[in-house]
């Protein structure tokens, strides 16, 4: 038995874990976090496809000695006296579902945070609710759309860790929320409090997207999909018309081709356009990171700005937005009800008897 484990007593009452997971930040802005960071991020095959052996050529001898500090630098430009702003955002939100799920009567709940990469891991995670006695739970991996790379490789983690438990808990896994209402719901709340702060509706809202490579929808991933579907479901919550809209994909990296259209090339049309102004949301993040608060908040303005556009105003993701935490609340519900084993009750016994004694005359 796991030193961490809490002891196991038969029939000692059952108990409900949560644990929401996100991709996961390095421990430091420095290069050689960064570089403990990649090697695990980039080592992943559901997250490079590509022949292993060419792949390690290019990670270990391009990619790993120069990137780190690159890296490094840019986490440095969005680091706070807390840490990671995913790290802080996700702990905080794991903190405050809690309370959330106590006000729709889920009491009783531990709830835990984990990261798919970097610390605390998954397999850390599990432990810290095993030790607390959880002997069910629910993985919620905070990833609105699904792809092999993130919730599918955050299965993974939780298939590997489980393969270690000698008495494996009962585990239930949220597999997206891409559509769910009051997570759209949550989305045009801020959005719409976001305009009222601002003056008004922009010229054009860009919904922002982490990209993909192209052959990830080729090969089936439900990803492209599931993304245009919650821009058009927010899009239509916000009664915006065509022209006031555009979907686009970030975060491109190397030289296949990934998911169009680039959100460079989008805002940067958009600036030469004259657009008199942009807003930005990033709805496949429900926390503020790297890939939002820099690339987004930072570059993508110095993009549309350069190219003669005006102004430009980022939308923050929902973090620990009252909205989002019900929905996410929301999301949990149903699983916990799914995993729910109420001790039986004298009628249930009474009634499971009768049935018993009819099925055995009738035998």
């Amino acid at each position: 038995m796991p030193a961490n484990r809490a002891e196991y007593r038969h029939g000692s009452a059952p108990r409900l874990g949560v644990l929401i997971t996100n991709l996961g930040t390095p421990d430091a802005p420095d290069a050689p976090a960064l570089r403990r960071y990649l090697r695990q991020f980039l080592s992943d095959s559901r997250v490079v496809e590509i022949p292993r052996l060419l792949w390690w050529l290019i990670l270990n001898l391009i990619i790993l000695p120069f990137r780190p500090a690159r890296s490094a630098a840019k986490y440095r430009s969005i680091w706070t006296d807390q840490g990671s702003p995913l790290k802080v955002h996700t702990a905080r939100q794991a903190t405050m579902l809690t309370g959330y799920l106590g006000a729709r009567g889920l009491r009783g709940i531990e709830v835990a945070y984990a990261m798919r990469y970097g610390s605390p891991s998954i397999a850390e995670g599990l432990d810290a609710l095993l030790a607390k006695g959880c002997d069910r739970m629910i993985v919620v991996p905070l990833y609105p759309q699904y792809a092999a790379s993130t919730t599918a490789s955050t299965f993974d983690a939780v298939a590997a860790w489980s393969a270690r438990q000698r008495n494996l808990p009962g585990i239930d896994f949220v597999r997206n929320f891409h559509d769910h209402p009051r997570y759209i719901a949550a989305l045009a709340a801020s959005l719409l409090a976001h305009w009222e702060r601002e003056g008004g509706r922009p010229d054009v809202l860009v919904m922002s997207f982490h990209g993909l490579p192209r052959y990830t929808l080729e090969r089936g991933d439900p990803y492209h999909c599931e993304c245009h579907k919650t821009a058009r479901l927010l899009a239509d919550s916000l009664g915006l018309a065509p022209e006031a809209w555009r979907v686009c994909f970030q975060s491109r990296f190397g030289r296949t081709p990934w998911l169009t259209p680039y959100t460079v090339d989008t805002l940067a049309e958009l600036g030469r356009a004259r657009t008199g102004r942009v807003d930005v949301i990033c709805p496949g993040f429900v926390a503020d990171c790297l890939e939002t608060l820099e690339e987004i908040a930072i570059e993508a303005r110095e993009t549309f700005v350069a190219a003669g556009g005006g102004r430009f105003t980022y939308v923050p993701c929902l973090n620990e937005n009252d909205a989002w935490l019900h929905a996410l609340a929301e999301i949990v519900a149903p699983h916990v009800s799914a995993l729910s084993r109420p001790e039986p009750t004298a009628a249930d016994l009474d009634l499971a008897r009768r049935r018993a004694l009819a099925l055995g005359a009738s035998q």
